[in-house]
């Protein structure tokens, strides 16, 4: 997977209670997306995902409608988050795009760089990852898929409650990246740049590991007034901003 062009986004957190933000991705899909040589998507494309049984629902219709439409156009790529991690391949064949693992390495612009979607690199919040090592479990998914739909959604609500609870008393440095972690990822991978979104705290980042410097670029999340994007090309990073139509 090398091309010219390439954009990255993450964190959009789509959902019905949200159609702003909603709207701006179809804008965007329409009319920036086709511009770039290849679309990558880090993760939390959803608020949630409850199976790939669920595309029947009229939201989620419009998002695989608009993801084939522009699929048709360039190549998506899309890597699940901690919020969509079920979603699977009949999700995959219905948008015409491409999961990717997590982490994945690329070359845009002739650069190493390491995609992931970034919860993986929280180490420090022991709890979290005893909980993703739990859900992420083959057995735990064919357990949990095996239950009727609406049961799923229910207990997805009843967690996202109780996680946005939990958040209000975690420390802010314990919800963000362990650098330690991200060090030991850079150099098991050969010092590449790093992409990743999750944190929701857009920035740029310089680490020196070894004598070897690493660019690390963290993706911002959709909120409730913009969007954003990273576009990579011959020239390098650059972020780019997408803001409501009045």
């Amino acid at each position: 997977m090398s091309h010219s062009v390439s954009y990255f986004i993450s964190d959009l957190h789509l959902c019905p209670t949200r159609p702003a933000i909603t709207d701006l991705f179809f804008r965007f899909l329409k009319q920036q997306a086709p511009q770039a040589d290849a679309l990558y998507i880090l993760g939390d494309l959803f608020e949630y995902w409850a199976g790939d049984d669920d595309l029947a629902d009229p939201f989620n219709t419009q998002i695989c409608h608009a993801l084939h439409a522009c699929s048709q156009t360039i190549p998506i790529y899309l890597m699940v988050g901690n919020r969509d991690f079920l979603i699977g391949e009949a999700f995959a064949h219905a948008t015409h795009i491409t999961l990717i693992n997590d982490p994945t390495l690329i070359h845009p612009g002739g650069v190493p760089t390491l995609l992931m979607h970034g919860d993986t690199l929280c180490s420090d919040d022991i709890a979290y990852q005893n909980f993703r090592h739990l859900v992420r479990a083959p057995h735990w998914r064919t357990e949990f898929l095996a239950r009727p739909l609406e049961e799923r959604k229910a207990q997805i609500e009843a967690l996202r409650r109780r996680s946005e609870e939990e958040k209000q008393h975690k420390p802010a440095a314990l919800m963000d990246v362990t650098l330690d972690t991200v060090v030991t990822t850079l150099r098991h991978h050969d010092y590449p740049r790093l992409i990743h979104g999750h944190t929701h705290r857009q920035n740029t980042h310089t680490h020196t590991i070894d004598s070897h410097t690493c660019e690390r670029w963290v993706l911002g999340d959709w909120h409730n007034h913009s969007g954003n994007y990273l576009a990579i090309d011959k020239t390098g990073c650059h972020i780019r901003e997408l803001q409501l139509e009045a």
